[in-house]
């Protein structure tokens, strides 16, 4: 039995937002939360308040406050409380995790000198004029040990395997270098995705990638049916190495994006990109494979460079073919992590420069962790029940 409880803001809280303008916005996130977590403890419960029934699970036991240090200033929320205990609110929560290790982060560059006016008045403000190191220190530790917990959780079957790079500039040594991110996601075989793992370093070698795959084999990871990402740097030897005879599916976006580096005139980009949607939208790979071949000769003559980069790279971008058509839309690009990078980019966008490796490692971590949770509990990405292989 689930109880859903809708609120709707009131007509006064309404008029107060528009009198008061972004004055008010504290007192509208309090009143939102509170009231999820109210509808949360009677999802728990399993009664609405007053309500009589056999099914309830407890008793609610009031409200306790509990003052949170946001980026609109202190806010103070009442926090349901169960008879029994054993219940705790994840609507306050949620978000708390990857505010604390971006204000976190700011701290680090403010007690370090290396902060800006805009990252020092942002501290100031939710941390107070007195930031210390042995502050940060402590707090660091404490968000630390709980993400890491979460990098090194045990693994399990993994279907289907996404992985992708990106990079965040990290001071190091007084130099400013480019960190290589790495990211795997994956989708379990009752179709729910989860994200991985990460790594974090100063270069996106080989080795990088290698350590970085072997780590998750030694947490459990198994199971592995196709590996979808780009081609890069490092990731192709690596790849080979860890999961051997593991198919391989190019991502078919970023396929896109190389050819355009090929198309001898900008009038043609347009013609060209079309003619490789044709490519991946054919209905089997047969198919696919004649239209390759029709379109490597129509720019045979005039455009050989593009005709013989698409001969060789286009076919890397088909294997998604072998698996069975109603996954396919979903395995041919790598974007559930192109889609988690834009909001990692508009976290550290206000960071810009991280102090040291720790700190972008924390930020991300907490980032993903949260995506996890949330992909966790909604739904089913992809559907195995009765699943054939296409006829390709």
């Amino acid at each position: 039995m689930t109880y859903q409880t809708d609120f709707t803001v009131p007509p006064e809280l309404l008029e107060q937002i528009a009198s008061q303008g972004l004055d008010f916005i504290p007192e509208l996130v309090r009143i939102l939360v509170n009231a999820a977590m109210r509808a949360e403890r009677e999802n728990y419960l399993g009664a609405e308040p007053y309500q009589r029934t056999n099914e309830r699970q407890g008793h609610a036991n009031g409200y306790k406050p509990k003052t949170v240090q946001t980026r609109m200033g202190d806010i103070t929320f009442a926090v349901p409380q169960v008879r029994d205990g054993g219940f705790y609110p994840q609507a306050l929560e949620k978000g708390q995790r990857s505010e604390r290790a971006l204000t976190l982060t700011l701290a680090e560059m403010y007690v370090q000198g290396v902060s800006t006016r805009k990252v020092k008045a942002i501290v100031e403000q939710l941390c107070g004029s007195g930031v210390s190191s042995s502050t940060v220190s402590r707090a660091a530790a404490a968000l630390d040990e709980g993400l890491q917990a979460w990098r090194s959780r045990p693994l399990g079957e993994i279907v289907y395997l996404f992985l992708d790079a990106r990079y965040e500039k990290i001071r190091q040594d007084g130099q400013i270098r480019d960190a290589a991110i790495l990211i795997a996601a994956g989708v379990d075989r009752l179709g729910k995705r989860h994200l991985l793992g990460l790594s974090v370093s100063l270069g996106e070698q080989e080795i990088h990638w290698r350590t970085f795959l072997q780590s998750l084999i030694a947490r459990g990871l198994c199971g592995v049916q196709l590996i979808t990402s780009d081609d890069h740097a490092g990731l192709k030897a690596a790849r080979k190495a860890v999961f051997g005879g593991v198919p391989w599916q190019r991502c078919q976006f970023h396929l896109q994006q190389n050819a355009s580096a090929y198309v001898p005139r900008k009038d043609m980009r347009a013609e060209v990109a079309a003619d490789i949607r044709t490519i991946f939208n054919a209905p089997d790979r047969p198919m696919a494979e004649a239209y390759l071949k029709i379109v490597v000769e129509k720019y045979a003559k005039h455009a050989s460079r593009l005709a013989d980069w698409m001969e060789k790279n286009i076919p890397e971008g088909l294997t998604v073919f072998a698996f069975p058509v109603k996954h396919q839309r979903k395995l041919r690009t790598s974007n559930p992590i192109e889609r988690l990078n834009r909001e990692i980019r508009r976290r550290t966008a206000v960071v810009s420069i991280f102090p040291n490796e720790a700190a972008c490692l924390r930020l991300i971590s907490a980032v993903l962790m949260e995506y996890d949770e949330e992909w966790q509990t909604g739904r089913v990405y992809l559907t195995f029940e009765n699943d054939e292989p296409s006829q390709s």
